[in-house]
């Protein structure tokens, strides 16, 4: 009989000859494989006894991280599915069996109680692409963590928090997975059936679908075909400049600066309240720097010739600050640096990368020190 079925099937009648939790714990610690079936067999006993709503001992949480980080892989997949929906269970437990390899992780991140925001946005960081599609697909997800899935634009995680109607995805949120829908085509039947998925919405996605789903979409939604149209042909076409004739398409794309619609989109984006440190990460991981310089510059309130400037800088701390001004979380900010200077010929350079003593400074401190710093330059 093998280890997850003892633990999966076995009562312990006569757990009173275990002396001890302290036993346990020496069970925990040997290798010998008797030891570790009967210390399954404790462990079983010990969690039968634990009431509802009570904390498990010190001691038992103990046990659990000497098991976990000692034991086989059958036993580390017995205990997440064991633990996967226990409140008494050891936090630091779950946490570590969610980072675990996906079939062990799988349960945890779909049911535990215990993992906390702070768990599943380290498990989109650290883990593979299966556990970031399994924090997607977990139900009842917090906006915070679905907008970090949103930041990583994953298609197989986005895709599968379209199909999450259970999670925490705000009017904007849903605006940009549909933003992403124009390259991702699998995002676009869960997004036709979202609960959140309003007119206006509607009426974006209905650009980006094919004729089914464009029939699925009109029996929600009332789509004005002609509205739609001529949305589409005020995005697409800029307008002349005043006493000019008019353009045809092709001619007013070619009069308008690539750069000066990029600060139109900008402009539109914060005047709608929708500009935000997650559209400058997306900006940076889309290969489009002049996009993040003028979204940093209108999102902080700098002149953009100051982010110019602090990008080709011999170290990167005063782009940290500016990007620390407007909330880009400090964890994101390595990958972001190493992205820009790909983009920027190795600028800004590594000399003196004091910004990682300025981890911890809030947003209104990290402005102050930028304003301070790129005070010099001209606006």
């Amino acid at each position: 009989m093998t280890a997850v079925v003892q633990l999966q099937s076995h009562r312990l009648p006569n757990a009173e000859t275990i002396s001890s939790a302290q036993h346990l714990l020496e069970l925990a610690r040997s290798k010998g494989v008797d030891d570790r079936r009967r210390l399954l067999l404790g462990i079983a006993a010990l969690c039968d006894a634990t009431p509802p709503g009570a904390e498990a001992s010190p001691i038992l949480g103990e046990i659990f991280m000497v098991i976990a980080r000692q034991a086989e892989r059958d036993i580390r997949k017995a205990l997440s599915d064991s633990l996967a929906s226990a409140e008494w269970a050891p936090p630091a437990l779950i946490a570590m069996l969610a980072l675990d390899e996906i079939e062990i992780a799988r349960p945890v991140i779909a049911n535990s109680p215990l993992l906390k925001d702070q768990d599943l946005l380290r498990v989109l960081v650290e883990a593979t692409i299966e556990h970031q599609i399994e924090v997607a697909r977990r139900p009842r997800i917090s906006g915070r963590v679905a907008d970090a899935i949103i930041d990583r634009g994953e298609p197989a995680s986005l895709t599968a928090l379209a199909g999450n109607r259970t999670a925490e995805v705000s009017e904007d949120s849903l605006g940009r997975l549909i933003e992403h829908s124009r390259r991702i085509a699998a995002l676009r039947a869960p997004l036709t059936r979202h609960p959140r998925l309003n007119d206006a919405l509607a009426t974006q996605l209905y650009q980006w679908v094919g004729q089914s789903l464009r029939e699925a979409i009109s029996e929600r939604f009332r789509v004005d075909e002609s509205k739609l149209a001529e949305a589409i042909d005020a995005v697409t076409r800029p307008a002349p400049p005043p006493g000019a004739e008019p353009l045809g398409m092709e001619a007013a794309a070619e009069v308008v600066d690539p750069e000066e619609m990029e600060r139109r989109l900008v402009a539109k984006l914060q005047s709608a309240g929708q500009l935000r440190a997650g559209f400058l990460i997306r900006a940076v991981r889309e290969k489009r720097l002049s996009l993040f310089e003028h979204g940093l510059s209108a999102l902080g309130g700098f002149p953009v010739s100051h982010i110019r400037a602090a990008i080709v800088r011999p170290s990167p701390d005063a782009l940290f600050l500016a990007c620390a001004a407007v909330g880009i979380d400090r964890a994101v900010f390595p990958a972001m640096l190493e992205e820009i200077r790909k983009l920027n010929g190795g600028w800004p350079g590594d000399g003196d990368e004091g910004f990682h003593g300025r981890m911890s400074l809030p947003p209104s401190a990290a402005m102050r020190e930028f304003r301070a710093l790129m005070g010099h330059i001209g606006g």
